[in-house]
């Protein structure tokens, strides 16, 4: 056989071109573990933390604005400033004429404490999340399991996880205009139908067991896993089991904070 005529091998596959941020934004929903490995292995892209943030400060933004302006909304807050004032009076640490007083001037500058958290609380929520989890992603993947990747990466990781948020943001404005409830969210509380009392431990718990923060764990699990090389289960591990320490805590210094303001 002559050996011209022989089939030349194949020519070795051309690495695919990266994706654009639309697609990582839209993909990190169905196939985080592909937008991840492309993340870790290409060059740093500060849009990939900063679009997430952006929508994610928006969101809180239009959602607080429709929340803010319902009846419902303000009477509720008002209910719960007032059995905090009630509390204080209860356990005699305020005598009835400064919680008059107190109550007084929590009406008198209602609206601009209302602005002042729809201006402001979105800005902080959107950078503070990815932040505060791309540095656990980072302590726990490079410094503990020996990954080897910049905290910038864990960030643009954190940021794209982000986007979870954004539809978590989304869901429980509309459950919370549904059904007239500022505690409502896709969570346990929600879905036993209870009232919400930011008193009982065990409700602030019923909150915290939540459908989309469980997805944005696994998520972040994804992503730890692909920045350290560890396996998933072990990423999970470390992720899940942050989370339940600081969420122990959280519950721990409310119930504490409570008990001292109650004398």
């Amino acid at each position: 056989m002559n050996h011209l005529d022989a089939t030349p091998p194949p020519a070795p596959p051309e690495s695919l071109p990266p994706s654009s941020l639309g697609a990582r934004l839209v993909n990190v929903f169905a196939a985080p573990g592909e937008v991840f490995e492309e993340v870790a292995a290409a060059k740093p892209a500060a849009a990939n933390w900063l679009a997430p943030i952006v929508l994610l400060m928006v969101v809180g933004w239009i959602g607080g604005w429709l929340v803010m302006n319902q009846d419902f909304a303000q009477q509720q807050f008002r209910d719960v400033q007032a059995q905090a004032i009630q509390r204080q009076v209860d356990s005699g640490k305020l005598k009835a004429e400064q919680a008059e007083r107190i109550v007084e001037m929590q009406d008198r500058f209602a609206g601009v404490q209302r602005s002042v958290m729809v201006l402001v609380g979105p800005p902080l929520a959107a950078f503070a999340s990815p932040f505060w989890w791309a540095f656990l992603i980072w302590l726990v993947g490079a410094k503990i399991l020996k990954g080897g990747f910049t905290f910038m990466k864990a960030v643009e990781v954190a940021g794209l996880s982000s986007m979870l948020l954004v539809l978590e943001g989304v869901v429980k404005t509309l459950l919370i205009l549904v059904l007239g409830n500022i505690f409502a969210g896709p969570n346990l509380m929600t879905l036993l139908g209870w009232e919400f009392d930011p008193t009982n431990p065990s409700h602030s718990l019923l909150v915290a067991v939540d459908a989309m923060a469980f997805w944005v764990l696994v998520v972040r699990a994804i992503g730890l896993a692909r920045l350290s090389g560890a396996s998933l289960a072990k990423s999970a591990g470390w992720v899940f089991g942050l989370w339940l320490l600081f969420t122990g805590l959280g519950l721990g210094v409310g119930l504490l904070t409570q008990k001292i303001f109650a004398g």
